[in-house]
């Protein structure tokens, strides 16, 4: 919350794919960049709420089986959490911000609750499949595992017309281990772009330069499914939201370097996006 007593806007945070943490941080790559953004937007007068996925964290003991764990879980979880920031005594209203595939679920939320607005953050514009694919490519993983992943991620992007696939590469395991699939199947067939456009909401979308995850290409998607939105692009800012090079290794440092501050023009796009000046 911010400093005094008046009634502040409060934007429900929600971290990307994975055990991300209320803070951003995956386990081996502390960066805390979703607790610095908070830490920021206080001092521009702005509430937040950070929130560890069901599973993940503090949020441990309500974990359900993996393979119980569906996409529409994470956005009835956002969505009652919107309705916990409702009753609180100073939160004039809500806004929702997804960072990474939390943009996928603070589109869909926002589909199904009255929020005052939408904040993109790092936001892919297409199908986990096709982001997937593009992120195996970047990282120069072996062309065999590559089309492996292609042929797996057709098997599930299907949904409930989708097969299983019981035999995965050990290499792609922690993308595709049997657990998961559910999860997957529930996940790989929703188009984010294409979902945006459904959300009649004031929309902001911020994409750093540098990100090695999500591009611009990705922003700019984005922005024409939903016409009227703002764009920001964030120069040499990366995907944990901290000012980075291109070159692939110094700019995956940052993601273990918590006290390296945010790039500076992000917070304060989200607060005049608010009118916060």
């Amino acid at each position: 919350m911010p400093a005094g007593s008046a009634r502040a806007p409060a934007i429900l945070i929600l971290p990307g794919s994975g055990p991300v943490d209320r803070d951003g941080n995956l386990p081996g790559a502390r960066n805390n960049c979703l607790k610095l953004l908070g830490i920021s937007l206080a001092e521009r007068g702005i509430a937040s709420l950070r929130i560890d996925k069901r599973g993940v964290s503090q949020s441990r003991p309500l974990e359900m089986r993996e393979d119980e764990l569906r996409f529409e879980t994470y956005v009835e979880d956002a969505v009652a959490w919107v309705k916990f920031l409702k009753n609180q005594a100073r939160v004039a209203g809500v806004v929702l911000l997804g960072h990474s595939e939390g943009a996928l679920v603070a589109t869909l939320a926002a589909q199904l609750c009255d929020v005052l607005s939408l904040v993109l953050l790092a936001g892919p514009s297409e199908p986990a499949a096709q982001v997937i694919e593009r992120q195996l490519s970047a990282a120069s993983v072996p062309t065999d595992l590559q089309e492996a992943s292609r042929r797996i991620a057709s098997s599930l992007e299907r949904g409930e017309r989708g097969e299983r696939v019981p035999m995965v590469p050990s290499a792609l395991d922690a993308l595709y281990r049997p657990t998961v699939q559910n999860y997957l199947m529930s996940w790989l067939p929703l188009h984010p772009a294409q979902e945006l456009s459904k959300v009649q909401l004031p929309t902001l979308i911020i994409q750093g330069t540098t990100d090695l995850q999500v591009g611009v290409e990705d922003a700019n998607r984005l922005a024409a499914a939903r016409p009227g939105s703002r764009l920001v692009l964030v120069q040499g800012m990366n995907h944990v939201l901290k000012v980075a090079s291109m070159d692939r290794a110094e700019n995956l440092q940052t993601y273990r370097m918590p006290d390296l501050p945010l790039a500076e023009p992000l917070p304060q796009a989200i607060s005049t996006f608010l009118g916060f000046g």
